[in-house]
């Protein structure tokens, strides 16, 4: 398929000039006599490049380079014959992908498109393969529990409010923390999560905080902290009820001053993350045992999010046996797989303690295990209660 490349000058002279090389070399062409008018193709098509003019009426092409940055992750090849180095800086800085000058030399010209269409390959790459780990976190249902949650998430994750999301194990608090994440200004920025539970007490300080060298005897080097990975992303402290106290404090304080001290260290380091946290405990009965600071509770609960319980949305379970029959039936190559309607209504019956992940694993075992038509007798076989 043809590459398609925007050009933007107020010359038809120019236009038609670079027109006719570019179709000589199979790429597709649309004309822009000047910014005004190219912004609202940009909203309208995607290009694989963009060459644009720096001296032009009304919208200078500095100006609609500010503007379409905002808009377009397209490469830009600013273009001018009145340019200076300063000019050419400036274009670059403010998200040219290269500078040339007019009149351009063609092989350097046609070299510098080239690599800024890989460049857009690149770009449509990366996308594609968010969009496939966007699908890992699916968040299917349309049950009345999970719509609030889905509510929630749309009207929190564009703040920085902190979020504790609450529920039993397996219900799906990392996908939620996603979604805050996915869906919030942050979204470009990392998102690191770390697992409080799985850490032992003696480490979590280092996890989170980082270490200077010497601070301990395995510490040949300094190290950064979940803390400073987070900057300018997400921070999701997942079953932070299992945290020890002392790394608690040190987590109030980090949330207090937004600067956080490594393991070892003196410096304060300013750090700017969301933080997101996770519990299947009930904190207050925690605080009440005095296992958890309720100072900390206050700063974390800002905005809480309750995942239901698999059992408080039975509509929900056909929708996510045929949501992980499609996931799994195409990784063990049995597309054409199917379960019968008495299957579901059996399935949805089950009292599932182990809530969504319980039931991912019991559609794959019954995908591997049965036929290519999953039935009663199967569930009864497999899924032992």
């Amino acid at each position: 398929m043809a590459k398609k490349i925007l050009i933007i000058d107020d010359e038809p002279a120019i236009r038609r000039t670079l027109r006719e090389i570019l179709e000589m070399e199979k790429y597709q062409v649309e004309e822009a006599e000047t910014g005004d008018a190219a912004l609202p193709l940009l909203v309208k098509n995607d290009y694989d490049v963009i060459l644009c003019d720096i001296k032009m009426p009304g919208l200078s092409g500095i100006e609609f380079l500010e503007k379409a940055v905002r808009l377009t992750d397209t490469p830009i090849i600013m273009i001018s014959g009145h340019g200076t180095i300063e000019t050419a800086v400036d274009a670059i800085k403010k998200g040219a992908f290269d500078y040339i000058s007019k009149p351009p030399d063609l092989n350097r010209m046609l070299i510098t498109i080239r690599n800024a269409t890989e460049k857009s390959v690149l770009l449509n790459e990366t996308k594609r393969l968010k969009r496939q780990v966007s699908n890992k976190w699916d968040m299917i249902g349309e049950s009345e529990p999970i719509e609030e949650v889905k509510n929630m998430i749309e009207k929190v994750a564009p703040t920085d409010a902190r979020v504790l999301i609450t529920g039993e194990n397996g219900t799906g608090k990392e996908l939620v923390a996603h979604w805050l994440h996915e869906k919030s200004p942050r979204a470009r920025g990392p998102f690191i999560e770390v697992n409080c539970a799985a850490i032992p007490s003696e480490l979590i300080e280092s996890q989170l905080f980082g270490h200077e060298k010497g601070a301990f005897t395995s510490a040949i080097k300094s190290r950064k902290g979940d803390f400073e990975k987070a900057h300018g992303g997400t921070l999701f402290l997942d079953e932070i009820g299992d945290m020890s106290l002392s790394a608690q404090a040190k987590v109030l304080r980090a949330l207090q001053e937004n600067k956080i001290v490594r393991v070892g260290g003196e410096k304060m380091i300013p750090v700017d993350v969301r933080i997101i946290a996770a519990t299947n405990k009930d904190l207050k009965a925690e605080i009440k045992k005095g296992k958890f600071r309720e100072d900390l509770y206050h700063r974390l609960s800002v905005i809480p999010i309750k995942v239901p319980a698999l059992r408080e949305r039975r509509e929900d379970i056909p929708l996510l046996i045929h949501h992980f029959l499609n996931i799994f039936g195409e990784e063990a190559g049995k597309t054409s797989v199917h379960i019968s309607p008495e299957a579901i209504e059996y399935l949805t019956q089950l009292p599932w303690p182990g809530n969504i992940r319980e039931l991912r694993n019991v559609v794959e075992r019954l995908v591997i295990l049965s036929n290519d038509s999953i039935e009663p007798e199967d569930v009864k076989r497999y899924v032992a209660y």
